[in-house]
C-alpha cells in the first residue's frame, strides 16, 4: 500500500474516533449556535417557549409536554449566577451541565434547593475567590455549560399554564460581579420559531469541534484524543484550516460516526426481557454520573451514543422523570415512517403526574420536521380511551380515517424512534412488576 493511501486511511480512522469522542461538545455547541443565531441571544439571556414545543424546536429528544427555558453558560469572564424560583404553582426541574454534558447539579424539587428555590453560582475552572455564603456553589471543569429547565403545569387549564409561565419568568441569570445590582433580565420567546440546535454530520461537525477545543481546558484523560485531533488539523492554540481534500475526508468521517451512533442506539439492552423498550443510554452513564469514566476506561462510545440521542441528563436520573425508547416494533424490525403502527398503553401507568409518547426522526433524534402532531400525553382530554382505560396510540405519516385524537405523526419513509416518558415514576416501574407492550406493526 502506498504511503499516501496509508496517510489517508489514518486520517479517516482518526477523524471518526475524534467525532465519537467529541459528540457531547459538538451537541452543546449546536445548541449554543442556535441560541446566538436563531434567537439572537447574548450570554445571560434566557430562551424560553411560551407554548409547548412544536417541530421547529430542533434539539435532541425534547418533549412537547413541558415549557422549556434554555440558558447557555459561559464563565470565561467570571462566575455566573442562576436564580431559581420556588417551585410553586407548577413543577420545575432541570440541571446544570458542563460542556461535556456532565450534570454538576440538579435544580428544583429533586435538586439542591429542594423546590424552595435559590441562587446557584457557577464557577469557572480554577476559581479560588470567595462566593456568597447563601448560594449553592457549582464548580465546572469547563468554561461552557448550560441549563435546560422544564416547567410543568398542574393541568393544561389556562390558569395553570399561566402559573407555569410566570415561574419561567422568575428565573434569572447574571454575572456574579453584577450580583449587587443585576441587569434587567432579557427573555427571548422562541415558541413557534425555528431553533436549529442539532449537530450536522458533515465537515462542519469538525468546525464546531475545533471551536470547542479552543475554548476549553485540557484534561489529562483527553491527551490521547488531542493526538488524534492533531492528525485532522485540530490543535489547541492554532487555527483550524482544512483544505478541500481534508474536508472531503471529514465529511465521510462524520457520516460514519453518525451511522455508528444509530447502530449503537439499535443495540441498547432491553429494559424488560423479550421487549424492545430500552433505556436511552447504556448503564455506564448513570453509574458514573455521566462522566463515562470507570476504573478501567473512558467509554467514549457509550457517551457518544447518549449525546447523539439526547442532552441535559440529570444528576439523579429517574427522580422526577423516567425515559424509555424504542427503535423497533414487537417483531424486532426497525420502525419505518411509511408504515402504520399501534402502541397500547395500559390503564395503570405508574406515573404520578402523567405519561407521554413522542416520535423523533432517528437520523436527527429531533422532532419530525413538518409534523402536525409530535406527541400524545395523558393530560390531553381529547384522547380516546378503551373501556378498560387503556389508550391505543396510532403512529403513521398521516392521520387515520378515525381522526387525530390518538395519532402521532411519523417521518415519511425515514426511520424513527419513540420515547415513552413517565413523570413522577412509581415503584412498579423500577421493580418491573409493570411493563409496557411493544409497538406493533399494523
Amino acid at each position: 500500500m502506498h504511503d499516501r493511501e496509508l496517510d489517508r486511511r489514518s486520517v479517516e480512522r482518526r477523524a471518526v474516533e475524534s467525532a465519537i469522542w467529541g459528540m457531547p461538545l459538538v451537541s452543546v455547541d449546536a445548541m449554543r449556535q442556535a441560541f446566538l443565531r436563531d434567537a439572537g441571544g447574548r450570554y445571560d439571556d434566557i430562551v424560553y417557549l411560551s407554548k409547548q414545543a412544536d417541530w421547529k424546536f430542533q434539539v435532541t429528544t425534547p418533549n412537547a409536554s413541558s415549557w422549556y427555558a434554555y440558558i447557555p453558560l459561559n464563565t470565561a469572564g467570571g462566575p455566573v449566577v442562576l436564580e431559581i424560583p420556588p417551585a410553586e404553582g407548577a413543577g420545575l426541574f432541570g440541571s446544570l451541565n458542563d460542556a461535556w454534558q456532565v450534570p454538576a447539579a440538579d435544580v428544583g424539587p429533586a435538586g439542591s434547593d429542594g423546590g424552595r428555590g435559590g441562587r446557584y453560582v457557577v464557577l469557572p475552572p480554577g476559581w479560588s475567590e470567595s462566593v456568597p455564603a447563601d448560594c449553592f456553589v457549582v464548580p465546572l471543569p469547563t468554561f461552557n455549560g448550560y441549563s435546560l429547565l422544564r416547567v410543568i403545569p398542574r393541568t393544561t387549564a389556562p390558569d395553570d399554564v399561566a402559573r407555569a409561565l410566570a415561574l419561567v419568568r422568575k428565573v434569572r441569570a447574571y454575572r456574579l460581579a453584577d450580583a449587587a445590582d443585576p441587569p434587567l433580565q432579557r427573555f427571548v420567546d422562541m415558541a413557534g420559531k425555528p431553533f436549529e440546535g442539532i449537530a450536522r454530520f458533515d465537515d462542519t461537525f469538525f468546525d464546531s469541534l475545533a471551536r470547542m477545543v479552543q475554548e476549553e481546558p485540557l484534561a489529562q484523560h483527553d491527551l490521547v484524543a488531542m493526538a488524534l485531533l492533531r492528525s485532522i488539523g485540530i490543535e489547541k492554540g492554532r487555527p483550524f484550516q482544512p483544505d478541500a481534500g481534508l474536508r472531503e475526508i471529514l465529511r465521510g468521517a462524520a457520516i460514519e460516526a453518525h451511522a455508528d451512533f444509530i447502530a449503537g442506539l439499535r443495540a441498547l439492552p432491553a429494559y424488560w426481557s423479550a421487549r424492545q423498550w430500552t433505556l436511552p443510554a447504556r448503564p455506564v452513564g448513570a453509574e458514573t454520573g455521566f462522566t463515562f469514566m470507570t476504573g478501567q476506561l473512558l467509554d467514549i462510545d457509550a457517551r457518544g451514543e447518549l449525546f447523539y440521542f439526547g442532552c441535559a441528563p440529570a444528576r439523579r436520573p429517574g427522580a422526577a422523570t423516567f425515559y424509555l425508547s424504542s427503535c423497533a416494533d414487537a417483531g424486532g424490525a426497525p420502525l419505518q415512517g411509511g408504515r402504520k403502527y399501534r402502541l397500547r398503553v395500559p390503564p395503570d401507568v405508574p406515573a404520578q403526574q402523567f405519561w407521554a409518547v413522542t416520535v423523533y426522526e432517528l437520523e436527527t433524534c429531533a422532532f419530525v420536521r413538518g409534523a402536525e402532531r409530535i406527541e400524545l400525553n395523558s393530560y390531553d382530554e381529547g384522547v380516546a380511551r378503551n373501556a378498560d382505560g387503556s389508550v391505543d396510540v396510532t403512529f403513521a405519516p398521516r392521520p387515520p380515517a378515525g381522526g387525530k385524537s390518538n395519532w402521532v405523526a411519523t417521518p415519511g419513509e425515514k426511520p424513527w424512534v419513540a420515547m415513552f416518558r413517565l413523570y413522577g415514576p412509581g415503584a412498579s416501574l423500577f421493580d418491573k412488576s409493570w411493563s409496557l407492550a411493544d409497538i406493533e406493526a399494523l
